[in-house]
């Protein structure tokens, strides 16, 4: 399969431009393509540029509201509900971070609800957001159906995504951002996309085997992360993203790899700390752990890899799959 390297905002511009001319206001798609090339740069091309022809056909099938405005309503002091209206995840996401950056200085700790959300992406992108903002930042996501409760067979359970960032004094924020499953189920998408197999390992087929392929994986269940202690942290993802803020539970969304159905209707929870709430130093003892682990010979921050696929993906261009490119490009009038 041959491919092609496009620089970072040609990939921007591609996006956004693929997007409008598929239903969706030009404020959406750029905030859209905002967090794929941002996925791009993390060196996660499942969540980037792979994800724009399914996302054009949801908008042109009014399965995502291209034009949908997300809303932010303050509960309580510290409490933001926001309603991302059926539309992208991102801008819904964007208006979070805005509203936490104000409300945690104030209140210590604030926290955001968001329903009738979609595909978050990489979460690892929002928390980072926060932390720039020099908020200690958590975030949890659900997503479609794809993983059984530990001794089962029926997904109940999305990948769900948990995400951390902290900012450090003197140095680049650490990031924690971890897919529940065993891999992201983006890879299986990039995989299918490609023709090529997967290791054992990764998903389990709709009778319960393991399989090497992705399709099949796609159809049955992805192998969750530390077994029962992945179905666990599963649960509790649910439980805070649907079950709290009223979205839908992964069993009651549509795909988002498709245009069939209803909008998805995801949850994601966000919650963001003032590093000061407990005095000074916070941040200054954050660095001097995160020195604990550069001193370590073959230890890594976890985070601070993706500043040099970042830089690498800037200098070198994002590489596409051919054939992607071509079909991103045909869906521009």
């Amino acid at each position: 399969m041959t491919s092609e390297l496009i620089s970072i905002e040609a990939a921007h511009k591609l996006i956004v431009d693929a997007l409008v001319s598929n239903d969706t206001s030009p404020q959406n798609a750029r905030s859209v393509a905002d967090a794929l090339t941002g996925a791009e740069l993390a060196g996660q091309s499942g969540h980037g540029l792979r994800r724009v022809p399914a996302y054009a056909a949801q908008t042109r099938a009014g399965k995502v509201k291209g034009h949908a405005v997300p809303t932010a309503r303050r509960v309580r002091p510290g409490v933001v509900r926001i309603d991302a209206a059926n539309g992208f995840a991102f801008p819904a996401l964007d208006l979070a971070v805005g509203e936490l950056a104000e409300l945690a200085p104030q209140q210590g700790i604030a926290m955001a609800g968001i329903h009738r959300s979609h595909h978050a992406g990489v979460a690892g992108l929002t928390v980072e957001a926060l932390a720039r903002r020099g908020l200690v930042g958590l975030m949890f996501a659900n997503a479609p159906a794809a993983m059984a409760p530990w001794g089962g067979r029926k997904a109940l359970f999305g990948t769900n995504p948990i995400a951390f960032a902290a900012p450090v004094a003197g140095a680049e924020p650490v990031v924690v951002d971890v897919s529940l499953s065993k891999v992201a189920r983006g890879k299986l998408m990039a995989a299918r996309q490609k023709n090529m197999a997967i290791p054992e390992g990764w998903a389990l087929d709709p009778e319960g085997n393991p399989t090497t392929d992705p399709a099949a994986g796609m159809a049955g269940t992805m192998v969750p992360l530390g077994d029962a202690k992945g179905t666990a942290l599963a649960l509790m993802v649910e439980l805070l993203c649907a079950g709290l803020t009223g979205a839908n539970f992964a069993y009651e969304q549509s795909s988002f790899f498709d245009d069939a159905g209803d909008p998805p209707g995801t949850g994601q929870a966000l919650i963001a700390v003032d590093p000061l709430a407990f005095g000074p130093g916070a941040t200054e003892r954050f660095a001097e752990m995160v020195r604990m682990i550069d001193m370590q010979e073959g230890a890594r921050v976890p985070g601070h890899r993706r500043r040099e696929i970042a830089a690498r993906v800037r200098e070198r261009g994002v590489e596409v799959d051919t054939s992607l490119l071509h079909e991103i490009k045909a869906l521009i009038v």
